[in-house]
């Protein structure tokens, strides 16, 4: 079984990476190809999308909502289409695809602090996670969830770390943590997952409505005592993204509790009212129900 899946695996990164050699026009192909199957004939999500952007933008009117969709899963096909070309992309096509705010995060260097860099569901992350590991002068760490399949599970990490990046699982955080933080790090959080239970967690109003947002990245900051930075990320044009970086704080542990994820959420609103489509509605950020009897005293 090992020598299979080996063997498989190989096969599977032989074919993506020729695919990866395909010019960007052909990948973009690939990307309107699955656009039309996923939102015209499977409907991938559909209700789950309609129904966060009728919670996020009631005022908007309902052909404006369904404009945003559209872009939404235009993104979301092209996130994955453009993984194909990280199987193979130079440092120099990386740059000039991307441009982004490293120097802010580099200067925090030199003051010994660690970082801990908190940013939303933003497209395309893929792409942030090696142009931000290219550049960063830190041990740059990324929490990743690992793919159920192992083989697919051996290719994203090889595609997510090819310039750097130190993955740490989350099932496995404590350890592989651990032992990555013993040198300078730059831990990047995407801080609006969603918590496995609502009950020990911060709620707080996002775009009108409670939902609760895990207390990791915020006790985290607090304890190893972090700068913190909000980052965002968007597509200028198809296949060109920007990046900006904003040090929130450098003493995370005189401020109250829950301000850093308060001004986390606030950001990243902020953001995806800037650019409505540039967010996973596919994620059901409002999966749990508030329940007073239960969440008021979390609701901050």
């Amino acid at each position: 079984m090992i020598h299979y899946r080996k063997n498989m695996y190989y096969i599977v990164y032989a074919l993506f990476y020729l695919l990866s050699l395909l010019p960007w026009r052909a990948i973009y192909w690939i990307s309107d190809f699955f656009y039309i199957i996923i939102y015209y004939v499977i409907g991938y999500r559909r209700k789950v999308v309609d129904e966060n952007l009728m919670t996020a933008f009631p005022e908007k009117s309902e052909a404006e909502r369904r404009k945003i969709a559209k872009e939404f899963y235009r993104q979301f096909t092209d996130t994955f289409a453009e993984v194909i070309k990280l199987v193979s992309i130079s440092g120099k096509e990386l740059d000039k695809r991307v441009k982004a705010d490293y120097h802010t995060i580099n200067e925090l260097y030199a003051t010994g602090k660690n970082v801990q860099i908190l940013l939303g569901h933003f497209f395309n992350w893929e792409l942030a996670n090696v142009a931000y590991a290219q550049h960063l002068l830190y041990n740059f760490i990324v929490v990743y969830k690992p793919i159920e399949n192992k083989i697919f599970n051996r290719l994203f990490m090889h595609i997510r770390s090819r310039f750097g990046t130190k993955l740490v699982s989350a099932s496995n955080f404590k350890k592989e943590f651990a032992q990555e933080s013993k040198q300078q790090y730059a831990l990047i959080l995407v801080g609006d997952q969603n918590p496995g239970k609502p009950d020990n967690t911060y709620w707080f109003n996002f775009f009108g409505k409670p939902a609760p947002f895990v207390k990791g990245p915020e006790l985290s900051a607090r304890y190893n005592d972090t700068a913190v930075v909000f980052c965002n990320f968007y597509r200028v044009k198809r296949g060109y993204y920007q990046s900006e970086a904003t040090v929130f704080t450098t003493t995370p542990k005189v401020l109250p509790e829950a301000a850093i994820t308060k001004a986390m959420i606030a950001f990243i609103e902020a953001e995806v009212r800037k650019r409505p489509a540039n967010y996973l509605w596919s994620h059901r950020r409002w999966k749990w129900t508030f329940q007073q009897e239960k969440h008021a005293h979390l609701l901050k």
